[in-house]
């Protein structure tokens, strides 16, 4: 039987590239959100990655989360070698290492990086996935390119959407195009009842954002955003009523976010006509290569943090031109803790710390969206930040003693004021206790409760609490300082 020729020459082309696929080994220490002072049991994961230039070497930000040590191992090597992690890019979930040992560098050349493919484009994907401990190579085509959300950073940037199977273990790995150039990095895929083999890739323009962010800066910065909240203009009553003559288009401004730096030229009802002279239509996309169109927020994630971008707006049937600065987006609850272990503060059994998600995934599981308190939800979805510093401080429990009898029963509830005064975050809680010296510490809490405390009898309770629950401090040592 005749082998296919076409397999035959993509195959003779990845082959070589393979070789600088390595499979990464990560031990990873989880802060127990739940229980600040402390962390989880640590458990291993093993991922793929991949050499680039520079003695680096690529994977996935979720192959190395809340690491205590990496190791990564070349193809028919038994060695596996220290590695030290350079950057984490938690929101297009890439990660940055490097090796010292000069061993392992022998022999390895970088995968060289490919254009953006088109549509119907051939891929092969490989990696370590389970299954079995030697490389393994699935190939598919692409079937789609867009806007992807991107589960780890909860962002949403450009993707590649393939038909090859990416399972666990694939993520980190090299997707290479037909050449032996690497187009992208497996790192997702999609488990539903009805679909099948549905892979995502992170594409070269991510990538190389990453790459060219960490060396121009000496960290990883992250991806800009617009902080508005925007509304799509289909219908022509809106647009007449906006004041937009029929050649105009845009999308009309909901929202803005106030610790944003676009904040100070925009207001809402603004209509965005254009961003960086690239106009933009009334469902709020813009024209993508040949004949695709794609949402505008592709165009934000292309600068970097502290870029200037041009926006037009019509403002009153007038059109303004404003430079902008573009910041990173801060949310008012955090998709992620970056790595840092959560911030608490214990007084009389109180346990006061900060929501993010984590937190509510730790306390709630995975279907937090459906189980945590609605007045939670609500902040987590719609609510935006009024100051760059601000958090929202909750009663995470009460450690049961008696100097708080009757209160047991608080448990995520949001801290709204402290003897009166507005209660903007943990480390301004913290200091207004530990320098009162009034006779009652009253808490607000959100439901319009309160919960009154002696303050002489509170701050002497604490020791013996803390000592009973084996908790080192009463604080985190971030409100130390």
């Amino acid at each position: 039987m005749e082998a296919d020729p076409v397999w035959e020459s993509v195959s003779a082309r990845v082959l070589p590239a393979m070789d600088s696929v390595v499979k990464v080994f990560c031990v990873h220490t989880e802060p127990n959100f739940s229980l600040p002072w402390q962390r989880k049991r640590q458990y291993s994961s093993s991922s793929s990655g991949f050499v680039i230039g520079g003695r680096r070497v690529l994977t996935n930000a979720h192959s190395v989360e809340h690491y205590t040590q990496v190791k990564l191992k070349k193809r028919g090597s038994d060695t596996k070698y220290l590695a030290t992690v350079l950057a984490i890019g938690t929101e297009c979930d890439i990660a940055m290492l490097t090796v010292d040992d000069d061993e392992f560098w022998e022999g390895m050349s970088p995968v060289d990086f490919g254009d953006l493919p088109t549509l119907q484009d051939a891929v092969t994907v490989v990696g370590y996935p389970i299954g079995g401990d030697t490389i393994s190579v699935t190939s598919g085509v692409v079937s789609r390119i867009e806007i992807l959300s991107y589960v780890h950073g909860s962002t949403e940037l450009l993707g590649l959407q393939i038909d090859a199977a990416i399972n666990s273990g694939n993520s980190g790995g090299p997707a290479f195009n037909d050449k032996g150039n690497c187009v992208g990095i497996a790192f997702q895929s999609l488990k539903h009842e009805d679909v099948e083999n549905i892979g995502y890739v992170i594409p070269t323009p991510v990538i190389m954002h990453f790459i060219q962010d960490y060396e121009k800066n000496g960290g990883y910065t992250g991806f800009p955003i617009l902080g508005v909240e925007w509304q799509k203009m289909e219908n022509p009553d809106l647009r007449m009523a906006m004041g937009m003559r029929p050649d105009q288009k845009g999308v009309r401004i909901r929202r803005i976010d106030p610790t944003a730096p676009e904040s100070k030229v925009l207001k809402p009802s603004d209509v965005i006509l254009s961003f960086d002279g690239v106009d933009i239509a009334n469902d709020g996309t813009v024209p993508f290569r040949h004949g695709e169109r794609i949402g505008f927020s592709y165009l934000i994630s292309q600068k970097y943090t502290g870029d200037n971008a041009v926006i037009k707006v019509l403002r009153n049937s007038d059109v303004f031109k404003f430079d902008v600065k573009l910041g990173s987006h801060r949310r008012l609850i955090p998709a992620h803790s970056k790595g840092k272990p959560p911030s608490y503060y214990i007084i009389a059994g109180f346990v006061f710390t900060t929501v993010s998600v984590p937190y509510l995934r730790s306390e709630y599981g995975k279907d937090y969206e459906y189980e945590a308190p609605v007045k939670l939800l609500d902040k987590l979805l719609h609510s935006m930040p009024q100051s760059p510093d601000e958090q929202l401080v909750v009663v995470s429990q009460v450690l049961v003693a008696d100097i708080n009898i009757g209160y047991e029963e608080i448990v995520n509830t949001q801290v709204l004021a402290f003897n009166g005064k507005p209660v903007k975050n943990l480390k301004s809680l913290a200091t207004m206790v530990e320098s009162c010296d009034d006779e009652y510490l009253k808490f607000d809490l959100d439901y319009d409760q309160i919960v009154v405390l002696r303050m002489k009898t509170a701050k002497a309770a604490t020791l013996d609490i803390l000592a009973t629950h084996c908790i080192p401090s009463a604080m985190s040592d971030d409100l130390k300082s």
